[in-house]
């Protein structure tokens, strides 16, 4: 695998007459080609508003933005954050695409399904609309829908939820993206269509070698098609690690929380699940000290009192698993 993506200390923050919401503090990764990153974290935690950071499609004139998004495509690289909003528009639906939570607000409902995927290719490729139209039934057929010469003429409110996330999926893969962002694409399906949906994302990441950002708060989905995790929590990642590692040796106490709060099919027990105490803390006054620090039930094991009055920093703890949180490795291994 070849890297394909570079993010260095983003930040993204919008004002507001209540103060700065620090949406995003400080990430730091990157991305290979063929290999799929899971960012998992509650609601609120900064999961979408980054990936938007990458995609450019926050509003400048109401957000502030620091930090450093490459993307190496090919032979050339692109500094997304200080790049001409042309150059973004270049790239985007190009060498990056993306695939929203709700399919039906991300497609116009005036215009066929065939029509929206035709003019997205021609954009990057131009052609005549029967060009277009072609290409469109094309991917269409790729993503398994049924008929889909026909069904390229019909309007999202004739597709159901399933067959309209495939469109999207149709839409984002048809000018074969380096780079695809998946922002919860299973939402709201159910139990046996999300399972189609991610083997057949699967299937188009290995068919276009693309590199994939999955943003889910399924812990499932991760494991199953993840190769690594980054755990975010209230605007900063607090854990970074390889699917099994971040499983089976989890180093942060916020995500032994998330898995303790899940049901296992592996352990049957009459343990009731323990839920995560407390809410996330304001991204308009964020402590200085450790944000989860509040929430922890560990936070006592800790000398001098620092999680309350020092933040810690993500730091490497064993090959390729990093923590941002002060416990030792012996500490946690207890806890777990």
């Amino acid at each position: 695998m070849s890297n394909l993506l570079d993010v260095k200390g983003l930040n993204v923050t919008f004002p507001t007459v209540d103060g700065e919401v620090r949406a995003s503090v400080d990430l730091n990764f990157e991305l290979n080609r063929g290999e799929t990153l899971a960012i998992v974290g509650e609601s609120g935690s900064g999961k979408s508003v980054s990936s938007l950071a990458i995609m450019g499609l926050h509003n400048k004139a109401r957000t502030k933005i620091s930090g450093e998004v490459y993307l190496h495509s090919g032979s050339a690289s692109t500094e997304i954050i200080s790049a001409t909003p042309e150059t973004v528009r270049r790239l985007r639906g190009k060498e990056m695409a993306m695939i929203f939570q709700d399919p039906m607000s991300s497609l116009h409902p005036y215009y066929s399904i065939g029509a929206q995927i035709a003019e997205a290719w021609a954009l990057h490729n131009g052609g005549s609309k029967k060009d277009g139209m072609a290409r469109a039934i094309e991917i269409l057929d790729l993503v398994e829908i049924p008929s889909a010469a026909k069904r390229a003429h019909e309007f999202p409110h004739q597709f159901s939820g399933g067959m309209r996330q495939r469109a999207m999926i149709a839409m984002a893969l048809v000018n074969h993206p380096s780079l695809l962002i998946a922002d919860e694409p299973t939402t709201a399906l159910d139990v046996t269509v999300q399972a189609q949906i991610l083997k057949l994302l699967k299937s188009m990441q290995n068919e276009f070698n693309m590199g994939v950002i999955l943003i889910t708060h399924d812990l499932g989905v991760v494991a199953e098609y993840a190769d690594r995790v980054n755990v975010m929590y209230a605007g900063k990642i607090v854990e970074a690690a390889d699917v099994d590692d971040l499983y089976y040796q989890s180093m942060h106490p916020y995500t032994l929380g998330l898995l303790r709060s899940i049901p296992r099919v592996d352990k049957i027990d009459d343990h009731r699940l323990l839920a995560i105490t407390g809410t996330p803390p304001s991204l308009i006054n964020l402590p200085q000290a450790c944000s989860f620090a509040p929430r922890c039930s560990y936070q006592s094991l800790v000398s001098d009192g620092r999680c309350a009055s020092v933040e810690p920093a993500l730091e490497l703890k064993s090959r390729d698993h990093s923590s941002r949180c002060f416990l030792t490795p012996d500490q946690i291994a207890e806890v777990r």
